[in-house]
């Protein structure tokens, strides 16, 4: 039976650089033996100006029904609102659908792309399981007086023992299946006080994992020793506010957003894929935008999809790739979309014989 996709193009080089990740896609099905029935969805900034509508009703229970995966390309545009398209497709579609992992890699596949002295592959391969639908991001804010001198803005971080519970447990089972089985939470519960309750679920949780390693950093050290010292990390669980603040660094430190790809996952149920990186309205339409974060975001879905050796064929491909000369820069405009986007191919058929 095929997989069904969800392809959702998006903002500014969203549709270009999902385009890619689609090709490649059927490039590796053919190689791996599996097919994807993939559905365009028209949704964006676009769509909203033209119809007054983010998403039509109903559009959750289509996405449960009806597919497997979501491919997302980029969501933002400066004609409309900061945020609101933003929390009517991403932030929707998290919620709704209850994908409480956000999942990160940060892996270093050449130690020309990262600008830290000395740090090479061996250095940087770490996974970041970010609490995705609690915390500040939970839509609990407000304003007192708005546009006078006396105004006053709240936002709550809200956590749930549920909720923390449930992806503390996400990260102890991921470090079980990799070779350094060690897990880091990273909070600032010495200061937010609400976060010991991170703290406390950590350390029961931990109980029922012996053979993994635990250990802790408040959210400032932790962006220090990111910098400094990014072997320490392997596995690590944070809170959804500083889990979107240190990928972003991790991002950097393996070479940039255009390599960054992140899953926002519920284990056994239809879920989201998409690069890190923003819309780039600037290079829209031109051809220009690095599709690779895409590309690596479709091999994480091939992970979920239980396609094995799919997604290790596309691993390779992107490691090869990048790890060797044929690629000088991952900054948008030096080799086509397309161009890269051809390249993953090319390779992943080398790669399948």
């Amino acid at each position: 039976m095929a997989h069904r996709v969800a392809a959702l193009g998006g903002d500014g080089i969203g549709p270009e650089v999902v385009r890619e990740g689609l090709k490649v896609l059927a490039a590796v099905g053919e190689t791996a033996g599996f097919t994807c029935e993939v559905t365009d969805l028209p949704y964006g900034t676009d769509h909203y100006l033209e119809t007054g509508v983010i998403f039509p009703d109903g559009m959750m229970d289509t996405f449960r029904r009806d597919f497997d995966a979501i491919l997302l390309g980029a969501i933002g545009d400066p004609r409309v609102e900061v945020g609101l398209i933003e929390r009517g497709i991403i932030g929707a579609i998290r919620w709704d659908l209850d994908l409480f992992v956000n999942l990160r890699p940060i892996k270093l596949y050449n130690e020309r792309l990262c600008p830290l002295k000395d740090k090479t592959p061996k250095d940087v391969d770490m996974i970041f399981v970010r609490e995705n639908t609690e915390d500040a991001y939970a839509g609990m804010h407000g304003f007192v007086h708005k546009g006078s001198p006396l105004e006053v803005s709240t936002q709550t971080m809200v956590y749930t023992r549920a909720g923390v519970e449930r992806v503390v447990r996400y990260a102890f089972e991921l470090a079980m299946g990799r070779e350094r089985k060690q897990v880091t939470l990273v909070d600032k519960a010495n200061a937010v006080r609400a976060q010991d309750l991170w703290t406390r679920t950590f350390a029961e949780v931990g109980e029922e994992y012996p053979d993994i390693r635990q250990d802790h950093a408040y959210i400032d050290a932790a962006c220090m020793w990111m910098v400094k010292n990014p072997e320490w990390f392997d596995v690590a669980v944070t809170t959804n506010l500083f889990g979107d603040i240190i990928t972003d660094l991790g991002a950097m430190v393996q070479g940039g957003m255009g390599i960054a790809a992140s899953g926002n996952i519920h284990p056994g149920q239809v879920s989201m894929f998409e690069s890190i990186h923003g819309s780039a309205p600037k290079y829209k339409d031109q051809n220009k935008a690095n599709p690779i974060a895409t590309i690596a975001a479709v091999q994480m879905m091939l992970a979920h999809l239980g396609e094995e050796d799919g997604a290790r064929i596309l691993d390779n491909a992107l490691s090869n790739l990048l790890s060797g000369d044929d690629i000088k820069s991952m900054n948008a405009g030096v080799y086509g979309t397309d161009e890269l986007g051809d390249m993953v191919v090319t390779e992943v058929h080398k790669l399948g014989g």
